[in-house]
């Protein structure tokens, strides 16, 4: 009898664990690592170029000809354009608005207007707030959510840092300890040549 009782504790501890489980991913609490394999942009042809500065989007929604997705656990990203008197370009920029403190989450904007073989790249960027990240950067030879590079500065870490991110997992080849303040504008650049 006690083989028994036993066994079923163990059934709905499991049973309990299993729907506990399902019910958070159902809620985007958690994530597999399996990323959804992007729809390639259009190519473009050499010299072709494209400036984004969200001025004609709506205030409060995602940006046109921009898609999101993360790398990591924890709920989607949210990115909405936002009205910002400090703006290099004013008066718009979209902002990164989730407030998840999963560690491991990296909320990523992606255009979807062009791919291109070399590139120049540069975005402007204020570090406003978080607790786990406090950073921006620029994506480039992405294949998925879980696959691409990033160049990346962090004013929570004081860094600029280059990863090559494989299978969900960043791996850091080159970077720099330097001062990344918070609530004022920065530029990332980056060049990038196909060999």
């Amino acid at each position: 009898m006690r083989t028994v009782i036993g066994i079923l504790v163990v059934a709905i501890v499991i049973s309990g664990l299993m729907w506990g489980f399902l019910e958070l991913r159902e809620e985007g609490y958690l994530s597999s690592h399996a990323a959804q394999p992007e729809s390639p942009a259009p190519p473009q042809a050499a010299g072709a170029s494209f400036t984004y500065d969200f001025d004609s989007d709506t205030v409060g929604a995602m940006p046109a000809k921009f898609h999101s997705s993360r790398t990591g656990q924890g709920v989607e990203s949210k990115w909405e354009v936002m009205v910002d008197p400090t703006a290099p370009s004013k008066p718009n920029v979209v902002a990164q608005t989730s407030t998840d403190k999963t560690d491991y989450r990296f909320p990523l904007l992606i255009a979807d207007e062009g791919s291109f073989k070399d590139l120049e790249l540069s975005v402007r960027f204020k570090a406003v707030s978080g607790n786990v990240d406090r950073a921006g950067g620029l994506v480039f030879r992405l294949k998925d959510a879980n696959n691409y590079y990033i160049v990346r500065a962090n004013a929570l870490e004081d860094n600029y840092r280059l990863y090559h991110v494989v299978n969900g997992s960043r791996r850091q080849f080159a970077g720099a300890n330097l001062k990344v303040t918070s609530d004022e504008w920065h530029e990332n650049q980056g060049r990038m040549r196909w060999q």
